[in-house]
């Protein structure tokens, strides 16, 4: 239960529940860049604000639009589903606002310093558009158009994410077929397919789940790879670069304490921060602001354990970096600081 109450803050954090400064420019320039939706000026903006969400908004409010993710099933208040909601009872200007400045008390964030004004109501544009008028579907995310290529390849894990066959079946009343795409789901699918059905709805699935972009897409940016020389990733058998940096280093000859931390660090702490210290992994590389780089970053340089304490402890208030102290011992901390000394970056003397 531990695990998963961690897993779920991690996610938690990466849905944005961490406040963000304002972006320069304000909000002065909403109003006048509103665009009348239905019009044909609104076209382009719509496709801004598809590729926006299915980017930014898809993990909390599900890809269409429908809050059906395992992240909203961690929130509390859940997020909003936009496809049972008229466009009468949420407001454009409430919708802008809340993008715009978050939502206290729930886990949507401000965009302000990630999106631009334009951005803001291309987003809000679409939303209102594709799940609240025309309650349309978005675009199906297992297509080519997306950057999913030839998906029957992976056919084998089909009905676990259709429900067709409950996730806790035994592995011994599986056929051969059947565990191979078990393995496949739980390997590659179950970030965003949750659980999937299963019998036993006491019980949290507690499987470190892997989860990477969509072929050809790379974080911190809204559209596949822009030039025939990029190299795509199938993020299903390659997804480089990030998964080079869920491999954890192999140390010799770590102590006792140091061996305790690497346990700890490597289910809790990589989520985020990567198995290599790197922060470079998938989650790492879409929270904002991102998470330490353990490894080179300046800060590490004069890094002591006393500061590297208060940290792991208190957390970093205005970033994703939660409290631990509640969960993890005075002992479990300097575990954890022993294998990051060790492992990542040497601290400096006090």
């Amino acid at each position: 239960m531990k695990r998963f109450v961690l897993l779920a803050a991690a996610i938690v954090a990466l849905c944005g529940c961490s406040r963000s400064e304002p972006h320069p420019s304000g909000n002065s320039d909403l109003q006048s860049q509103k665009v009348a939706i239905g019009s044909d000026a609104a076209t382009g903006d719509l496709e801004l604000g598809r590729r926006i969400y299915n980017f930014r908004c898809y993990f909390c409010h599900g890809y269409s639009g429908n809050a059906h993710t395992l992240a909203a099933t961690l929130l509390t208040p859940k997020p909003v589903d936009f496809t049972s909601i008229s466009p009468d009872l949420l407001s454009r200007e409430r919708m802008l606002q809340s993008i715009q400045s978050g939502r206290p008390g729930t886990a949507m964030m401000s965009f302000a310093s990630v999106l631009q004004p334009s951005e803001i109501v291309a987003v809000a544009d679409f939303v209102r558009h594709e799940f609240m008028v025309t309650k349309a579907e978005n675009t199906r995310y297992h297509t080519e158009a997306n950057g999913w290529f030839n998906h029957e390849r992976y056919a084998t894990a089909f009905p676990f994410a259709r429900g067709e066959i409950a996730l806790d079946t035994p592995w011994e009343q599986l056929t051969a077929q059947q565990a191979e795409g078990k393995r496949l789901f739980l390997a590659s699918c179950v970030s965003c397919h949750d659980r999937g059905r299963v019998t036993d709805k006491s019980v949290r699935w507690e499987s470190r789940a892997v989860s990477y972009p969509r072929n050809q897409v790379t974080p911190g940016d809204y559209s596949p790879r822009q030039s025939k020389d990029d190299k795509p990733v199938d993020a299903m058998t390659s997804a480089t670069p990030y998964h080079l940096h869920d491999l954890p280093p192999k140390l010799a000859g770590l102590t006792e304490a140091e061996q305790r931390g690497e346990t700890l660090f490597q289910q809790n702490c990589a989520f985020c921060h990567a198995a290599d210290g790197t922060a470079r992994n998938w989650i790492g590389s879409f929270v904002e602001p991102h998470p330490r780089d353990l490894t080179k970053s300046p800060v590490m340089d004069s890094m002591t354990r006393t500061r590297l304490r208060t940290v792991i402890r208190d957390g970093l208030p205005g970033t994703s970096m939660p409290a631990w102290k509640s969960v993890l011992s005075e002992q479990q901390v300097d575990d954890v600081i022993a294998y990051v000394a060790r492992a990542y970056h040497p601290l400096a003397p006090e």
